[in-house]
C-alpha cells in the first residue's frame, strides 16, 4: 500500500469519518444492536402463575435468533400461566405460556341466563378450558343439551345474550 494511501486513511481515522460514514459502528449503535427479552430468574414450573417478581430482562443481540418465537415484553408474560418449564435465563417461547383458566374441563359449573330481569341457573360440565371472556361449549347436566356461554369473571359461564 503506498504511503499515501496509508496516511489518508490515518487521517480519516483521526477525524472519526469512519463511523460517521457507518463504516466503524460508534458506542451508541452497538448498545443499539441489542435488544432486551424478559427472562425467568427462577425454574418455573407448568401451573405455576408467573409473577413480575420471577422476570427480569435480559440483552441479547438484534441477531439473536431463537428456536421458537418469544416474547418481547414483560407484561405479556406476567399473570400467565406457564404450560411447561421455564428454565432461568432462557427466553420465554409464545406458546410456552397460557392465559389462566377459569373454567376446567369435566368440573361442574354455574351456568346463568339472564334477559328481560329473568334469570336462570344449572349446572353445566364444560367440554373444555376456558379463561375470562372465551367462548366454550357447556353441556347442560339436566339435558345432556350442548351450549355455548361465555366464562365470566367469577367462573361462571354466562348462556345466550352473544
Amino acid at each position: 500500500m503506498p504511503s499515501s494511501s496509508r496516511r489518508f486513511l490515518l487521517l480519516l481515522a483521526l477525524l472519526g469519518l469512519p463511523a460517521a460514514l457507518g463504516l466503524v459502528p460508534s458506542a451508541p449503535a452497538r448498545a443499539a444492536d441489542e435488544m432486551m427479552l424478559p427472562v425467568p430468574t427462577v425454574t418455573i414450573y407448568p401451573g405455576d402463575t408467573i409473577k413480575e417478581s420471577m422476570l427480569r430482562l435480559q440483552a441479547y443481540p438484534t441477531t439473536y435468533r431463537a428456536r421458537a418465537a418469544v416474547i418481547d415484553a414483560p407484561l405479556a408474560i406476567v399473570g400467565r400461566v406457564a404450560r411447561r418449564t421455564l428454565l432461568p435465563g432462557e427466553p420465554v417461547p409464545v406458546n410456552a405460556v397460557d392465559d389462566p383458566r377459569l373454567v376446567s374441563r369435566g368440573t361442574p359449573t354455574q351456568m346463568i341466563f339472564e334477559e328481560n330481569g329473568l334469570v336462570i341457573t344449572a349446572v353445566g360440565a364444560p367440554l373444555q378450558n376456558g379463561g375470562l371472556g372465551e367462548t366454550i361449549r357447556v353441556r347442560n347436566t339436566d339435558t345432556n343439551r350442548i351450549v355455548l356461554g361465555t366464562v365470566m369473571a367469577d367462573g361462571r359461564i354466562k348462556i345466550g345474550g352473544f
